[in-house]
């Protein structure tokens, strides 16, 4: 701070931050006092919810019962190269001119950073990313002044953090001039977390429940297949609840991104997994993120939960490619002209679909007239490459209203947790991290288990993609059972639910399927033109075709095996 001759000052700065992702990025807020003409300005790459702050800080000062002086007040936010968004700058700026104008010490409020936003009557309302403040300011030795909705969330930066909570200005003016000291923000408090709708009510799919805990247990990606009304979406929405408790790294992280997307609430950080289920109309900004201001979108919502689609095919498919990205590395970056956003989007990928438009491919009583050539219509409306990244392919039958009614409750949510909790601290303590991110030069794998898998890639072509995380569900599979080695029968469960979605439609056919309404014309068993059509490549062809099964051949043993064919 520098005075004046008569020891008035007339320059003070107070720290405040810009956000750039999810880091704080530390900008200095200058406020001069000076002689000429009255104006207030404000200069430094500011945007227009910025810009607005000289009417409400004008306006909150009013309603203290103090007047701007007559003279020109500038108003610099440094560095300026550097663009600033947000109604968080309020409080700052009015902090910066009290200390100018004479009102509040230099020293004392220097010692803190300051975001929020005032009101016209000198409230302080919440504003986005205080947690990634409170870390920042933490960072940088300093303490925080922030909205007093938002203290709590603060005192997680840093448990031994200075943290000033006012409700209005006037509480922090009064503070600092020891009129009124503010209660100090206590130390963050743990919460009962809500694990979600119980796995206890979904009944019989016995199938569908060892495929979530599969991929419970190792992060694996899922697609479920099956007619409408058979289970799918009941069991993705229960994946949650049988999720271990995210770490403390982890917990902020995620916090981290909610925050600065407005939808950390309470003060509370996110215990548990995310779980985000967006319509399949999102837009691919609302799906990656970006917008004017590169917010975060689903993928980074979800990060370090669960990412769930329903009706699959029909997102669009450029929303659909642009996942396959973060699924590999864990991030998304957003390019705009002015500026780069990285943004963390570690999920697990859940996914559920009809088998065809109509949803009752296989049904002769209820299918199309189209089918199965709509179930292979449909189905290529996911990219090779998209499936390819599924670690796990399940179809899930629906039950018969006797079975439903007979059926008695599963295991509940808490002991499959249990179980899910025990493989992945197998995982952590073995490689530190779960399965679905490790590397299978990691794993240890018998002969046996080395042959069939090797076979198994070199008979369906599976990628290198396919055959690592092939191996990966392997290994998830033998730390359920709490082996060291990988063994045969893992494998072999684990390619149970390595398929591809024309197999369903392909087996109909087999079957030589001919109901009501079979257009034979495009049957390649019966029009011989159709069948030399048949055998040309399709984009969604990556498994065996039953072109490749020959006429006499024996599924395997294994009922998982048998099952795949």
């Amino acid at each position: 701070m520098t005075t004046s001759g008569q020891n008035t000052p007339t320059l003070a700065r107070i720290q405040s931050f810009a956000f750039s992702g999810i880091e704080a990025v530390p900008v200095t807020v200058e406020v001069q006092v000076s002689t000429g003409l009255p104006a207030f300005l404000l200069v430094g790459m500011a945007d227009k919810s910025v810009g607005e702050a000289r009417e409400r800080v004008r306006a909150a000062l009013t309603s203290m019962g103090l007047a701007l002086p007559p003279k020109r007040i500038l108003v610099n936010l440094v560095p300026a190269d550097l663009a600033k968004e947000g109604a968080h700058f309020d409080l700052p700026i009015a902090l910066g001119l009290l200390v100018a104008m004479g009102i509040l010490p230099f020293e004392a409020v220097s010692a803190y950073a300051a975001v929020g936003e005032l009101s016209l009557d000198g409230r302080i309302n919440p504003v986005n990313g205080v947690l990634s403040a409170a870390l920042g300011a933490a960072a940088h030795s300093l303490g925080l002044i922030c909205p007093a909705l938002q203290g709590r969330e603060a005192r997680w930066g840093n448990p031994d953090q200075d943290i000033l909570a006012p409700d209005t200005l006037l509480g922090v003016v009064s503070h600092f001039r020891g009129e009124q000291v503010l209660t100090p923000v206590p130390a963050a408090e743990g919460y009962t977390p809500d694990y979600g709708p119980d796995l206890a009510d979904v009944k019989g799919m016995a199938l569908g429940r060892r495929a979530l805990e599969i991929a419970a247990a190792g992060g694996h990606s899922v697609l479920m297949s099956g007619p409408p009304g058979a289970g799918k979406s009941m069991l993705a929405c229960r994946l949650p609840g049988i999720l271990p408790d995210l770490t403390t790294e982890e917990m902020l992280e995620t916090s981290r991104i909610h925050s600065v997307s407005g939808l950390l609430k309470g003060g509370r950080l996110t215990i548990r997994p995310p779980y985000r289920a967006p319509h399949h109309s999102a837009s691919l900004p609302a799906m990656v993120g970006g917008g004017a201001k590169a917010r975060p979108g689903e993928v980074s919502l979800a990060h370090n939960g669960v990412l769930f689609l329903d009706e699959l095919p029909e997102f669009s498919r450029s929303c659909l490619e642009a996942l396959r990205q973060p699924i590999e590395t864990g991030s998304i970056s957003i390019a705009r002209a002015a500026q780069h956003t990285t943004y963390p989007a570690r999920f697990q990928f859940i996914a559920a679909m009809n088998p065809c438009r109509c949803g009752y491919l296989g049904d002769p009583e209820r299918s199309c007239r189209k089918a199965p050539r709509c179930g292979e219509d449909y189905s290529a409306k996911i990219s090779g490459p998209m499936m390819d990244r599924m670690d796990l392919c399940v179809q899930i039958d629906p039950l018969s209203p006797i079975e439903i009614s007979r059926a008695p409750r599963g295991e509940d949510s808490a002991t499959v947790r249990a179980r899910v909790e025990k493989a992945r601290d197998r995982q952590i303590t073995r490689q530190n991290v779960c399965n679905a991110q490790a590397s299978p030069d990691l794993f240890v794998m018998d002969d046996d288990a080395r042959s069939l898998a090797e076979q198994a890639a070199e008979k369906l072509r599976l990628s290198n993609r396919g055959l690592t995380r092939l191996m990966r569900v392997s290994r998830t599979i033998a730390d359920l059972e709490g082996t060291q080695q990988i063994q045969r029968h893992h494998v072999a469960e684990a390619l149970g639910f390595r398929r591809r979605l024309s197999v369903l439609a392909t087996l109909q056919i087999q079957k030589g399927w001919n109901h009501c309404g079979h257009d034979e014309q495009r049957d390649p068993e019966i029009n011989p033109q159709e069948k030399r059509r048949s055998k040309q490549p399709d984009a969604i062809q990556q498994g065996r075709s039953h072109q490749d099964i020959p006429a006499d051949h024996d599924p395997p043993d294994h009922p998982f095996l048998a099952w795949h064919y």
